[in-house]
């Protein structure tokens, strides 16, 4: 290895329901930092890991991992107890993206857009729950487990329906459902970069375009050439300006660092509905946050090495 190079342990699967994406990207950021000079080391998220970060004592970690419990906040401390610096937000801003309805009452308290929406608790009756849904939205709905990402479980209803089912199978999650009104536009993304040392800025916007009457779910997202990514698509100055204001706004509401993916829905009147934050994006082959660095001129090596080099300069610094 060169004298300046780094010893990453990039963190991969677990028991989430994206564990499979969780190794896509954990492969892929291994070979990036390998491009960038670093040497990477992929370990598992199970009952070892802690022995064998303990044996190879890395000089970062990386944690590829994508929903709970590798998203939500849990394995940020895990590897904080274990004394190594690491590359993403900090427990709590982990674990507050994560919480899709937390995460909106925070962005309504600091003025951004989002949709109106009903929080199903476990315990409710489904029946009971998708009448008060019915009461509140009416009957054009998206129903969304309250902590899962990849658009894992959930169901859209864009011209109203029986929603009891998709409510059940949202609650089987194990925690509360989160149902929001339906809101058609266009699906875009906006990626945040938010080194250390440095001031947080939003990248190019992209547009996400699926097939007609199809949208970007879990196999439009990973699914190679099932969806195309646009990136600063064509609107007006102010709009494309007015999303990346909203993103890094999120962001910091959260308290997040180093890098996020804010997703919107845009409407025809150009109106912006803030979705939801993720803290840890995608960094697949088809991953949005890689293709919006590589438009400013950073690819996917240089991306990984800043990443390593932001969490190694910040330390064991809270957040």
């Amino acid at each position: 290895m060169k004298p300046d190079s780094l010893h990453v342990a990039v963190l991969m699967g677990g028991t989430s329901a994206e564990a499979a994406v969780s190794r896509s990207t954990a492969s892929g950021v291994a070979q990036a930092l390998a491009a960038a000079g670093h040497s990477a080391s992929l370990i598992e998220l199970d009952q070892n890991t802690a022995r064998a970060l303990l044996e190879i004592n890395p000089d970062v970690v990386f944690p590829a991992l994508h929903g709970p419990p590798g998203e939500d906040g849990t394995a940020q401390g895990f590897v904080e107890l274990l004394g190594f610096p690491y590359v993403g937000s900090g427990v709590r801003g982990s674990a507050i993206a994560m919480d899709k309805h937390l995460a909106k009452h925070i962005f309504r308290d600091a003025g951004l857009p989002v949709a109106e929406d009903v929080l199903i608790e476990p315990s409710s009756e489904t029946a009971a729950a998708a009448r008060r849904v019915a009461e509140r939205l009416g009957p054009c709905v998206v129903v969304k487990p309250g902590r899962q990402g990849s658009a894992i479980g959930v169901t859209r209803f864009p011209n109203g329906g029986d929603t009891r089912e998709a409510i059940a199978s949202a609650l089987a999650f194990g925690h509360a459902a989160l149902v929001e009104r339906f809101v058609a536009g266009r699906e875009i993304t906006v990626g945040v970069l938010d080194l250390h040392g440095e001031t947080a800025r939003s990248l190019p916007v992209i547009e996400i375009r699926t097939a007609t009457d199809e949208w970007y779910d879990f196999t439009n997202r990973y699914a190679v050439g099932r969806s195309e990514h646009v990136i600063n698509p064509s609107l007006p100055e102010s709009t494309l300006a007015e999303l990346g204001r909203v993103a890094v706004a999120a962001h910091r509401a959260l308290g997040l660092r180093d890098l996020s993916r804010a997703d919107f829905l845009l409407t025809d009147q150009h109106e912006i509905v803030l979705l939801e934050v993720n803290s840890l994006p995608g960094m697949t082959p088809t991953s949005l946050f890689p293709d919006a660095a590589n438009a400013v001129g950073i690819d996917f090596p240089a991306l990984t090495a800043a990443l390593v080099r932001s969490a190694l300069g910040r330390g064991l610094a809270p957040g």
